[in-house]
């Protein structure tokens, strides 16, 4: 959503009218995944995209009806294989989309509340009905409980509530139907969380080839160190950021939330675990820490006796990165990156790797 946002709040700022098209469900290899947007404005302008180019023409113009009728409407599409191919993909799948008017009075608030969430980098979950009378009624959600909007049944949104939590801390896409009286409603639950930022405690050797490697992924990558011989801008002139300082001041300046990741390669205790107390205090989506099982008993003990507990300690992937044999630097950043990106898709990894 946030890649199409520039263009949709011009469209809006202009007075026209803009449909938006959402990926709901994908069957198959299908080229886009679950979320994926475009909008449509009243002027058949178009920005994003649901299938790569196999469907966007239909999307448009079903959206078009659309505006012009004001309600919302759930589309199946079938990709074929040599559409498939036509975009890149070994082969087609099916896709449902869900078009609808983005101002209408009845959900103005939501739409307003929801852009200036996805502005201000806040997490933030959607619950949005797919079908029958109630389609396009949304609820907004955040971590902290707080709502905007209705599902227009109380017990729906109280159930929607308690589960869209667990959506959010797991940051986590899904369709879900819930039984309503002797009918089952059709949701799709949509999580956004803030953009992803890689936090590298450490201007060590190994954070040049992760810093490259984050960025290739999308990753806003800062690099914190207080030693002036490694934090040079010669080394780390790829890093959007480069801070000279003490991790554990810095850390407190940063916003550490849902979408940061941390990781912390000094191999010095008095920088490493200064900052993981800092980033353990926060709700950061993953700690990593550089060291071997024995460096990391002598770590644990030592967060202990700086007042940290075992559930936050636990939460520390240490020995860092997937179980891969690895011997160059760009090899563990290979094996730190790809930790990294299983947390960021929900998957936790045991880790076994030995590092030094």
């Amino acid at each position: 959503m946030r890649d199409i946002l520039p263009d949709v709040e011009r469209w809006l700022a202009q007075g026209k009218r803009v449909a938006l098209a959402t990926v709901v469900k994908v069957y198959g290899s299908a080229p886009r995944p679950l979320g994926a947007k475009m909008a449509i404005s009243e002027q058949a302008e178009m920005t994003g995209s649901v299938s790569g180019g196999c469907v966007e023409s239909a999307v448009v113009q079903e959206a078009l009806e659309v505006l012009s009728e004001g309600r919302p409407r759930l589309l199946a599409f079938g990709i074929t294989d040599e559409q498939a191919w036509e975009v890149g993909l070994a082969c087609g799948g099916s896709i449902e989309v869900f078009v609808e008017p983005l101002n209408t009075s009845q959900q103005q608030a939501v739409w307003d509340t929801l852009r200036a969430a996805l502005r201000e980098e806040r997490l933030v979950g959607v619950a949005t009905v797919l079908q029958g009378p109630q389609a396009g009624h949304k609820l907004l959600l955040w971590p902290d409980g707080q709502t905007i909007g209705t599902l227009c049944d109380t017990a729906l949104d109280a159930h929607v509530r308690a589960r869209g939590t667990a959506a959010l801390q797991t940051q986590t896409t899904q369709r879900w139907r819930f039984p309503l009286g002797e009918t089952e409603i059709d949701l799709f639950m949509e999580v956004f969380p803030p953009s992803p930022k890689l936090i590298i405690v450490g201007a060590v050797h190994i954070a040049i080839p992760l810093v490259t490697m984050a960025k290739a992924l999308g990753f806003r990558t800062i690099v914190v160190d207080a030693r002036k011989v490694f934090a040079t801008p010669e080394r780390f002139h790829h890093a959007d950021e480069l801070i000279l300082g003490w991790p554990e001041d810095i850390l407190r300046q940063l916003p550490l939330d849902e979408a940061t990741y941390v990781v912390v390669l000094t191999h010095d205790e008095k920088l490493d675990n200064p900052a993981l107390k800092v980033a353990l205090e926060h709700p950061v989506r993953y700690v990593g820490a550089l060291g071997s099982r024995k460096t990391h008993a002598r770590r644990v003990q030592a967060l202990k006796e700086m007042g940290l507990t075992d559930e936050q300690i636990a939460r520390i992937h240490a020995p860092i990165g997937i179980d891969i044999p690895t011997r160059t630097p760009e090899e563990i950043a290979v094996a730190i990156m790809a930790e990294i990106v299983a947390a960021k898709n929900g998957q936790e990894h045991t880790v076994e790797q030995h590092t030094a």
